[in-house]
């Protein structure tokens, strides 16, 4: 793979083209939708940077890291821990 195939900014060059990684055009239906649901998120009402970090480490964490490493590297981190729903939705538990 790659290093232009890798990362999030691979993959918003590739819906900008409307290519996937591997080169197949994407369906327009798709692509419509997407950029339907980014404008709506573009819009709404944010509560501040600091949330939103911990927001997109927790979701993005919980792919790479354990549960115990995650809440860990949060809290040393200053950020609240896991919550009981994060735990459930991302740990199954």
């Amino acid at each position: 793979m790659s290093e232009q195939q890798q990362g999030a900014d691979a993959v918003d060059r590739a819906i900008a083209q409307g290519i996937d990684l591997d080169g197949t055009a994407i369906d327009s239906e798709k692509l419509g939708l997407y950029h339907d649901v980014m404008a709506l998120e573009a819009g709404r009402q944010r509560s501040g940077v600091v949330n939103t970090m911990r927001s997109r480490i927790v979701r993005i964490g919980a792919k790479h890291l354990s549960q115990d490493q995650l809440n860990e590297k949060l809290i040393s981190a200053g950020f609240a821990p896991l919550k009981a729903k994060e735990l459930a939705f991302y740990y199954g538990g």
